[in-house]
């Protein structure tokens, strides 16, 4: 990058703006008036559409419930979010997505404005004759927070914008008779099993979808409504005509023709998983009028108010738009999950209600708890109790707590109990507006639950057999990191008998330690290794490991890299090992995870168990080093293309870390809040903090090749660690680093300025 310089800006109001639970629904309002700084400008949401990012491209609010946009043809793995930036065909429109997820599902009510004869079918990627589906191209499409746009080759411009239940499209047509398609059977990698569409009167038509997917079960409720009057229902079980006005079969599709062909049409969708009543009170209460400028202009407005959270100073354009393009990827999940009513559909069918809280879904916990729930909880603390109390809610609906929870469903996806160190970290740091003592029990409850994979072999051995469990070794890691939060947060809620078990369970990662070779190795039944035994090999899936090898896992320690440092055999051999790790060699195999990517050495920046990694260093002495790999893969991973993402986004996790260490520091251990020290990317960045407070981060001399930290300054004091606390950045401050070119190998060398996991 070049060298970074400061560009003043102005003070900023929109994150120092006090927060309240709105009575209609719960979720966090911004009693805020415009930012100065347009913070939209500067976000491409093209980042990460293309390669294996996986981002949503569409038109939302912050963690809204609508996610509006396109929709292609499903064609596998590259296509989870339901949209590809290589893809030329469109199908439709639709109104909820996943965002870098490895996993696809949703793509629900979706619709398709067309002109002439009346038709149905969807048409496959190489043949659209006769078909709903369009050709397109980005020069005729634009994409902007809140807002989407795209001229289709059929003459049709599609444009929509969202609240966070409502979506609100316009259409305009060329001359001639105009139709909307209604697709229920249709999805993105799902399959509907029961799905209802009813036109109520000449302006208003409801339905439903339900799917079974990556989700087990997601029901979607919804109504539209129409400012033009609509001349016609014509349903189709499938392609095949069924009448008119009604139908319920588990493929239902309607086509819609409008009165008098209108040139122009708006349409207002709100959904629901409770009923379709329930989804015509959120349209009530959300979006009465039809002025999609205006719409459009305060989804902007709520963007602009989140994206006002961080404000950075550089002259680096390019910086400035994956900075905030980063930022905004972290705002699109979790979603909301409730209606303004409270209600929401739990993981049991029933329906539940959040009273004096508001209900979020779509938790990509095993990616997120390592950075995007720890940078929460500095720059948007306000939804952290939320977040808190909906993982809780679904151990009420399911008996543990969530895995990785889609919109009413539990994926089961990935190993870990990741709600856990969540759970530890917003209680650790003393954030309040859950109940401790029940979010406890859920905790151990759920680290005990003997139908948890794994869990009884762990309560058992102290490990998990890799010839009795698939990914055995990872599942048991992962839990070792969770009980470490469990042990914390137990400890300081005077629980000593259980932080003595969840102690001693959070060492458990010692149980795979081969000190013979320095890895970390699958342990079998009978107490031997895992022989032969290759470090390198990955088999994705039924492996010893999950998405990932003996290399990664080696490096998994984030809750105690001193323990690991101690069983290497100390600093210098800590370090050489660490030093390998990027450098190492080999073949992972035919089997290896797609996941797998973003490599250097080993090292595999484009998933998630390497996150930490390159801010190990630090606990054994050589902070210069972290400073090294940090900028070299802020360099050659986040770039402001459609493949700037180096893997899956995962909901927010890839940019999450991408903002922390550009903020010039990381949370290692995910349930303590301690921030360990990396190269900051901007002179000047600021946070804005609850209660009016900000906390400034300043780096002087800093360019492409100081990045180096010589010495620092914390609130004007000499400041030798190299970490900071959670509790000093959230007081408010001034963080002052000199860069430079060379390495101050003494700066956080001495054992009393190294991060501690206690």
């Amino acid at each position: 990058m070049n060298t970074f310089t400061k560009l003043s800006m102005a003070v900023l109001i929109g994150c120092q703006a006090l927060w309240a639970v709105s009575c209609a629904s719960g979720e966090k309002k911004a009693e805020t008036s415009s930012p100065v700084v347009d913070y939209t400008a500067y976000v491409d949401p093209y980042i990460g559409s293309g390669e294996h990012g996986h981002v949503f491209v569409g038109a939302s609010v912050p963690f809204g419930m609508i996610q509006a946009g396109p929709q292609n043809i499903h064609k596998g793995w590259d296509w989870c979010s339901g949209y590809h930036y290589s893809d030329s065909v469109i199908i439709g429109f639709s109104h909820t997505h996943l965002s870098g997820t490895g996993c696809a599902d949703l793509g629900d009510v979706l619709v398709m404005p067309f002109m002439g004869e009346v038709r149905t079918k969807r048409g496959e990627q190489d043949n659209i004759e006769g078909a709903c589906s369009s050709y397109y191209s980005h020069a005729n499409e634009k994409v902007a927070p809140g807002y989407y746009s795209l001229l289709m080759d059929n003459g049709v411009k599609v444009e929509l914008s969202a609240t966070e239940r409502v979506a609100i499209h316009r259409y305009t047509y060329p001359e001639g008779e105009s139709h909307l398609l209604i697709n229920l059977k249709e999805g993105n990698g799902d399959e509907a099993y029961d799905t209802y569409l009813k036109k109520v009167d000449d302006n208003t038509v409801e339905g439903y979808r339900f799917s079974k997917g990556w989700s087990p079960r997601h029901k979607v409720y919804f109504v539209m409504k129409f400012e033009q009057p609509v001349q016609s229902l014509q349903v189709f079980n499938d392609d095949t005509p069924a009448g008119n006005d009604e139908l319920t079969g588990e493929s239902v599709k309607g086509v819609l023709t409008f009165k008098d062909t209108p040139k122009e049409v708006k349409c207002k969708i709100a959904i629901s998983s409770v009923s379709c009543a329930n989804a015509q009170a959120n349209m009530d209460a959300e979006l009465t009028g039809w002025d999609f400028d205006q719409v459009r202009e305060q989804a902007k407005q709520k963007w602009n108010d989140q994206l006002a959270c961080v404000d950075i100073n550089t002259n680096d354009e390019r910086a400035k738009k994956i900075f905030y393009t980063s930022l905004f990827h972290t705002f699109i999940a979790p979603t909301l999950y409730c209606d303004v009513n409270g209600e929401f559909r739990g993981h049991d069918d029933k329906i539940y209600k959040a009273d004096t809280w508001t209900n979020y879904s779509t938790f990509s916990l095993w990616d997120t708890y390592r950075t995007l729930n720890p940078l929460f909880t500095i720059i948007k603390p306000q939804y952290v109790p939320d977040f808190v109390n909906s993982m809780l809610s679904i151990y009420d609906q399911q008996g543990k707590l969530p895995i990785w929870p889609l919109v009413g469903g539990e994926t089961e996806c990935m190993p870990g109990y990741s709600s856990i160190p969540v759970i530890a970290d917003a209680y650790l740091k003393g954030i309040k507006g859950f109940d401790a003592e029940r979010a406890f029990k859920a905790m151990t409850s759920s680290a005990t639950f003997d139908k948890q994979k794994g869990v009884p072999y762990v309560m058992e051995k102290g490990y998990i057999p890799c010839d009795k469990v698939h990914e055995a070794t990872s599942i048991a890691m992962e839990y070792a990191v969770g009980d470490w939060g469990i042990a914390m947060m137990a400890k300081q809620m005077g629980k000593e008998a259980d932080y003595q078990e969840f102690f001693k369970r959070g060492h458990y990662y010692e149980q795979y330690f081969d000190k013979s070779i320095n890895f970390i190795r699958p342990k079998m039944d009978d107490g031997s290794w895992r022989t032969p035994y290759d470090p390198f090999r990955s088999v994705h899936g039924v492996g010893d490991f999950c998405e990932g090898n003996g290399w990664h896992y080696t490096f998994f320690v984030p809750q105690n890299p001193e323990g690991l440092i101690a069983l290497m055999g100390g600093d210098d051999a800590f370090n050489a090992k660490l030093d390998s790790l990027f450098v190492a060699n080999g073949d992972m195999g035919e089997g290896a995870s797609a996941d797998i990517s973003g490599l250097i050495g080993m090292y595999a920046h484009g998933n998630e168990p390497s996150h930490h990694v390159a801010y190990l260093y630090p606990y054994a002495g050589q902070q210069w080093k972290t400073a090294e790999k940090v900028r070299y893969i802020q360099d050659e991973f986040y770039t402001d293309k459609p493949e700037g993402v180096i893997g899956n986004e995962d909901c927010g996790q890839m940019s999450a870390w991408h903002i922390m260490s550009a903020l010039g520091f990381y949370q290692v251990n995910p349930s303590h809040g301690i921030l360990v020290f990396g190269s900051p990317l901007f002179n000047e960045a600021t946070i804005q903090l609850p209660e009016g407070k900000t906390f400034e981060i300043v780096a002087h001399n800093n360019s492409h090749d100081n990045i180096y930290i010589q010495s620092a300054t914390l609130n004007g004091q000499p400041y030798t660690k190299s970490y900071i606390t959670y509790e000093d950045v959230m007081k408010g401050g001034n963080l002052t680093f000199e860069m430079g070119n060379t390495p101050n190998k003494e700066f956080g060398a001495a054992p009393a300025d190294r991060p501690k996991s206690l």
